[in-house]
């Protein structure tokens, strides 16, 4: 079997990217002008291209277009200035029971003309037992002795062993997409704001959710008002949270 061969990498201006993280701002209030429609639908291919465990994707995107949604989603979340004044709404959720069916699709999708057999089996076997928990986490339990006892002599993954750990591993990944998914609109000259003080059961009213889905966090994109910001940017000091071992 040969092995696969990445095309040339683009060169990348870092002090563009610069611009990007750095003029990324959580902004309140937001201009009436709407964003194209291309520009939403590219900002959320660019969230898809995400890093995720084992390309399971467990995450799900509603792009809220009914103004009847949009303008319940404001008192909803809490009557956020952002929620209330944004272009697009944009509702990121983890999926703690999709990975089997795509675990199952994985090798349907694989882009080789053969499928190694390392990766088959991995998708075939070894994603049921890295990601599978049962209702009452039995074997989730089991799991957990068994990595624990096999942790003693030699490295062993610890985790997911529940549906709790599995809802981490979702929200982590979700998280990741939503990050890819506000950079690429301040690409585009537009600005976001994540925000997660809403009323989850009043959202699941206004947006339907799978049973398994849980809300990480809801975007709201537009032109950034005049007034958009409330302060300017700040952090603390970079030592408290940037260590050498």
């Amino acid at each position: 079997m040969s092995r696969y061969t990445a095309p040339p990498l683009p060169e990348i201006d870092v002090e563009e990217f610069r611009k990007v993280v750095t003029t990324r701002r959580s902004v309140r209030r937001f201009t009436d002008e709407p964003i194209p429609d291309d520009i939403v639908h590219d900002c959320l291919d660019m969230a898809l291209l995400a890093p995720n465990s084992s390309n399971l994707q467990p995450w799900d995107f509603y792009r809220v277009v009914s103004p009847d949604k949009k303008k319940a989603l404001g008192p909803a979340c809490l009557n956020q200035n952002a929620a209330k004044t944004a272009a697009e709404l944009i509702v990121v959720c983890g999926r703690t029971r999709t990975w089997k069916q795509h675990s199952a699709e994985m090798l349907d999708y694989w882009p080789e003309e053969t499928v190694p057999r390392i990766v088959e089996k991995y998708y075939t076997v070894g994603t049921r037992v890295h990601y599978g928990t049962l209702p009452l986490d039995p074997f989730g339990r089991l799991k957990k002795l068994i990595r624990d006892v096999t942790g003693i002599r030699s490295p062993a993954p610890r985790w997911p062993n529940s549906s709790t750990d599995m809802q981490l591993w979702a929200c982590k990944t979700a998280a990741l997409a939503a990050e890819n998914l506000m950079l690429a609109f301040r690409a585009h000259g537009y600005d976001t704001c994540p925000m997660e003080g809403y009323d989850d059961a009043r959202v699941r009213k206004i947006v339907p959710l799978p049973r398994d889905a849980f809300i990480v966090m809801i975007v709201a994109a537009g032109r950034r008002a005049d007034d958009g910001l409330y302060h300017r940017q700040f952090r603390f000091e970079r030592e408290r949270f940037i260590h050498e071992v």
